[in-house]
């Protein structure tokens, strides 16, 4: 996998990684959730890891759909 694959896979899943993350912001407050029982969350490291918590299952999924992509042979008479 070349750099240009790597940053098809990157670059829409960051896109999706800050549209989840603002949907987020807007929707829930950390200072509510309690993170594994009693434990509360601040602001700061909620929104930090739920962000990149998006970015890799966007990630994923980009890099599964160019895993399962056709392979387009270049022609070798260029």
């Amino acid at each position: 996998m070349g750099l240009k694959s790597l940053m098809w896979i990157l670059w829409p899943s960051f896109l999706a990684a800050a549209i989840g993350s603002g949907v987020v912001f807007a929707l829930i407050d950390p200072l509510d959730v309690a993170v594994m029982g009693y434990v509360p969350s601040g602001r700061v490291g909620f929104y930090t890891v739920s962000f990149f918590l998006f970015w890799a299952m966007a990630g994923a999924a980009s890099a599964l759909t160019a895993y399962l992509m056709p392979k387009v042979e270049e022609d070798q008479d260029l």
